[in-house]
């Protein structure tokens, strides 16, 4: 080797074997990510300090401090790893990797709090190899990123760099071309086109000058796979462009790369500079006749000129515009000259295909799609990053086991593969396999590998709007159909998005959609589309809310809500309006106020789900604000009897009369706004007692029952009759109800038990949650078992076991098929339920409930254990093997789930159902004049929040069926008072008193005693004002 020229192959054995020798002299070598994040978070300082403190220690001749490319888990950095112990840090600053390398360098202590961070775990997890980002991962593509020094052209030598085309030149092109068409390569810029039969035609084209060019013009948003091996192993590239060029007979070939990425550039540049230097690059390469050079060229940016005619019209000083195909580029592409072009993932896999071989590479992924995928996973999810997997793994592995699920435990709602030209993937498809073929027949595409995670925080028409945004920029305007068609499209979703929207629009989109595939000249305009499509496909619903509701539930569209906590709450209440007027001790109008929205203030703030608490931004500070308990508090104080609460006056009557069904909380909301707008209603209750559910269902320790018939008090009142012990069905038909009133209201709930359909179920010992409850809630019966098993995992079960535990159950055991974390219930239900000594068994299901001589002895579950996913974005659980096992008790009470009482049913459809077709913005049902909500309402959570909204929409649209305007009548309008801002500081949730399990085992005293006065303002004044815009 002369003048560090490599001639042979025995040069690089030389090279490997000097780096190698030079790195044993290292105990510990520390790999610092230098990839364009964590250059952004000051990795430098952190590789500063590191070295420093090496210095300072007396470590330089025992630890080695690298630079390397991207480790991969971006949402961390900047990281680093420590060799030969594999730890991975994250998080850095100079402090901490000062003291990281005096206690774990020096001393030998792993520094376990800097080290990743599970959140799904909930713990530290220190070394590589055990964390699922990178444990699931298969680096080919990326093999060197995060691995070595990505400026040392020797490290990559010692990796086994130029390896590969020191053998291909050993023999003919057509070898080459082979090898990558028996691996089964495909392109992986995003069409998936195979890179063997490209290089073929390659090979095949007319002798003469012919150029290998490499399309680096990486544009999609949230895409950075590409532009991470440029920067971290920008030798692969280079190696793989010489096998590309020795394989067609090129001589020359080009990097278009945009000048976005001027680190990449600047990486990419200097290990051309150092190829050239070695003799990689030039006249007689390793000592053959091939002679390669490489040039870089930097493009402005247009995103179509990732589409290959474009950029080769960039790439030869011309604007960047498509050209009609044919000829193709392997026929007349650059300067009129046979070319092929790659993406940088697909040239970074040819020297590990041609070193290992094909059959090495077709070992990972499917037939179709043999090898991995580089993926950029960005959005809300967890860890954000690059990985590299195994075509075929399914999306949801990705998503949970590497991504790490999403933050805040919110709910996921899709994916965005491909770019902008991709489509959305939901939580039904979580178990597809991410390979080209499946994903082409959901309408989506690989794509160069961007991943963008949306939660259930994430409006699809906005993230519709926003793609076609982005495309109708970037189009070139070159063809009618893309340069108008795109602007149609983005001006019809604007205005769904403003509340401007009617339904014809979502036809004109998909009629305009088809014309741009069929009519657009070149792929971007022919995939510009897919993103509406897709959405289309799978959120219709969020575009029909748009337009019907004027609403957008994800809290996203500006115009569509005033405050995330208020367009998040179902029953629509002035969160902020009655927190400035807590704030400024108006009780009385903050009273008023939330009862404009839900007549039920003291109930919701004791039993609400509080879905305004998922969706304040107060989270993002400290913690969320404690809304639900502050309209307790408000509830509390008006229904205390220290004031009067002055009475809404009704309109004029109206000489309508309106049948509810059910004095549930949907059935007396929408007669009590009904009433207010002048109607006659009549309420018609099974029970002695109005409530329904919230009475005998929700036990008093929860939800006393002096609160509740308080506030019915008050809607009877307002003037709603309510006509107890009438059962509709037995006492009165519905037929007789629709011809002695105008309208008619189905509110009766969901009375009917769903059974385990299991062996034993007919023992007497063996009852529903629901039959459980209401015996004990009416003061019917109120024996329980003393060892007693109830099925189930939401707020009914937990009920019931709470329940029994307090009437002397000694044993109370609650089986749930799935893991604790995806109970239904509440998450402050089961802590409370669990101090009270009430003990989970998840994982099991039923089998057999076992008896001896007519009575209950026990009851049979078996082992489960998660597997794939569901529909539903959850894990589907499946048996364990030999996993039968008996848990003894005397009493089994399911708690499953409820289904709609067979009369409404057969009253209201034409033909056999289990549930009511009920419009989900008018709540009408097929029958004319009869509407429903609440449990009968199919489209809604059978929460009581959901009931109260059902019980106003019903109200509105009952209104308008009667010749009213639809506009509910809440009265004088209250003045709200503006509470000055002042500086926002971290303050945790002002807690209220809890009694202690000792207290409240045997007996129902209310569990949670609520805010003070004092408390309750000063909790009001953490209140952000997110409304104030």
């Amino acid at each position: 080797m002369e003048h560090n020229h490599v001639n042979s192959i025995k040069d690089l054995i030389k090279i490997r074997e000097d780096y190698e020798r030079e790195e044993w002299r290292f105990s510990h070598q520390v790999l610092v990510c230098g990839g364009a994040g964590c250059v952004s978070c000051h990795c430098q300082a952190v590789r500063e300090a590191l070295e420093e403190a090496v210095e300072t220690l007396g470590l330089r001749q025992r630890v080695k401090v690298m630079v390397t490319g991207c480790i991969g888990l971006c949402a961390a950095g900047p990281v680093m790893v420590v060799e030969p112990d594999g730890v991975l840090y994250t998080s850095l600053d100079a402090e901490r990797a000062a003291l990281i390398a005096r206690r774990h360098l020096l001393e030998g202590e792993i520094v376990e709090e800097y080290t990743f961070y599970d959140h799904e775990q909930k713990r530290y997890i220190p070394h590589l190899k055990d964390i699922g980002f990178f444990r699931e991962q298969v680096r080919i593509a990326l093999r060197n990123c995060g691995q070595m020094e990505y400026a040392s052209l020797e490290a990559y030598i010692a990796r086994d760099g130029y390896a590969a085309l020191a053998g291909a030149l050993a023999g003919p092109p057509a070898g080459v071309v082979e090898e990558i068409k028996r691996s089964g390569l495909r392109g992986r810029g995003g069409a998936g086109f195979p890179t063997g039969v490209k290089w073929e035609a390659g090979m095949n084209a007319p002798a003469g000058q012919k150029y290998m060019v490499c399309n680096a013009d990486e544009g999609d948003p949230g895409a950075f796979m590409d532009r991470s091996i440029l920067e971290g192993d920008p030798h692969s590239l280079i190696e793989g462009m010489l096998l590309g060029g020795y394989a067609i007979g090129a001589s020359r070939g080009y990097v278009y790369v945009r000048a976005e990425y001027p680190l990449a550039v600047e990486r990419l540049g200097d290990a051309i500079q150092q190829a050239r230097e070695a003799g990689l690059l030039g006249e007689g390469i390793l000592g053959s006749d091939f002679a390669f050079d490489l040039e870089i060229r930097i493009g402005a940016g247009a995103f179509v000129c990732g589409e290959e005619t474009a950029l080769m019209n960039s790439v030869e000083g011309r604007r960047g515009e498509p050209d009609q195909k044919p000829p193709f580029p392997f026929e007349s592409g650059l300067f009129h000259c046979p070319t092929i072009i790659n993406n940088v993932e697909t040239l970074a896999n040819v020297p590990a295909i041609v070193f290992h071989g094909a059959d090495w590479f077709r070992s990972f992924g499917t037939e179709k799609s043999p090898g991995t995928k580089v993926f950029a996973l960005s959005g809300k999810i967890n860890n954000t990053g690059l990985v590299e997997v195994p075509m075929g793994i399914p999306l949801g592995e990705i998503l949970y086991t590497i991504g790490g699920g999403i933050p805040g435990g919110k709910g996921f709602k899709a994916i965005q593969s491909g770019g902008p030209s991709g489509g959305c993937l939901t939580r039904a498809h979580l178990n597809t396999p991410v390979d080209y073929e499946s994903l082409a027949r959901l309408g989506a595409i690989m794509g160069s590998g961007g991943l963008i995670v949306m939660d259930e925080d994430t409006c699809m028409v906005d993230t519709a709007r926003y793609f076609m945004d982005f495309i109708r920029d970037e189009s070139c305007g070159k063809c009618l159909a893309c340069r108008v068609g795109t602007k149609r499209m983005l001006e019809i979703l604007e205005r769904i998005t403003q509340g401007e929207g009617v339904p014809e629009d979502l036809d004109m989109l998909e009629e305009l959609a088809a014309t741009l595939q069929d009519a657009a000249m070149c792929g971007l305009g022919q995939t510009a589309p897919n993103p509406i499509l897709s959405t289309l496909q799978y959120f219709r619903d969020e575009y029909e809310t748009h337009i019907y509701d004027r609403h957008c539930d994800a809290g996203v569209c500006s115009n569509l809500y005033i405050s995330p906590c208020r367009n998040a709450c179902p029953a629509s209440v002035d969160v902020p309006g009655y927190m400035n007027l807590v704030a400024a001790g108006r009780l009385v109008d903050a009273y008023r106020l939330i009862r404009q929205e839900n007549p039920f203030p003291a109930v919701c703030g004791r039993i609400c789900t509080h879905p305004c608490e998922r969706h304040c931004r107060r989270s993002q500070v400290d913690e969320s604000l404690a809304i639900c308990s502050i309209k307790r508090f408000v509830g509390d104080f008006a229904l205390s009897g220290a004031f009067e609460v002055p009475d809404e006056v009704p309109l004029k009557p109206t000489g309508k009369r309106v049948a509810v069904i059910g004095a549930g909380p949907s059935g007396l909301t929408c007669a009590y706004y009904l009433t207010q707008l002048g109607h006659q209603v009549d309420v018609y209750e099974a029970e002695q007692v109005p409530g329904g559910v919230l009475y005998w269902g929700i036990p008093e320790y929860r939800l006393p029952n002096s609160v509740l018939l308080k506030e019915i008090h008050a809607i009877e009142k307002a003037g709603v009759k309510i006509h107890l012990g009438v059962t509709v069905g037995r006492d009165v038909s519905l037929d007789d109800l629709c011809e002695s009133h105008q309208a008619v209201y189905i509110a009766s709930g969901n009375q009917k038990a769903r059974k385990l359909g299991i062996p034993g179920e007919a023992l007497p010992q063996v009852e529903s949650g629901l039959s459980f409850l209401r015996r004990i809630g009416l003061n019917q019966d109120r024996f329980v078992p003393r060892r007693l098993v109830i099925v189930g995992g939401g707020s009914t079960a937990f009920d019931c076991a709470r329940t029994a535990r307090r009437l002397g159950a000694e044993e109370v055991t609650i089986v749930y098929r799935r893991t604790e974390a995806e109970m239904p219930a509440g998450a402050e239900e089961i802590v409370e339920a669990q101090e009270e000594g009430i003990r989970l068994e998840t994982l099991a299901s039923p089998l057999e409930i076992l008896g001896e001589g007519g009575a209950v002895t026990g009851i049979r579950l078996q082992r489960m254990q998660p597997g794939n996913f569901g529909k539903d974005g959850r894990r589907w659980v499946y048996p364990v093997e030999d996993g039968a096992f008996v848990l003894p008790c005397d009493g089994v009470v399911p708690a499953i789930d409820q289904e709609m009482d067979d009369y409404f049913i057969n009253a209201v459809e034409e033909r056999v159902k289990t549930y009511l077709d009920v419009d989900r913005f008018t709540v009408k049902t097929r029958r004319e004049g009869v509407f429903a909500g609440g449990d009968a309402n199919p489209h809604r959570a059978n929460v009581v929040i959901e009931a109260i909204a059902d019980g106003k929409r019903a109200a509105i649209h009952i209104d308008r069926y009667l010749g009213g305007k639809g506009k509910l009548n809440k009265g004088a309008p209250i003045d709200i008072p503006t509470i000055p801002d002042e500086v926002v500081e971290e303050h945790p949730r002002f807690p209220f008193q809890t009694l202690a399990p000792e207290k409240r085992c045997d007996n129902f005293d209310e569990v949670v005693c609520g805010y003070h006065r004092l408390d309750a303002m000063a909790e009001s004044l953490r209140c952000l004002h997110c409304d104030r815009r």
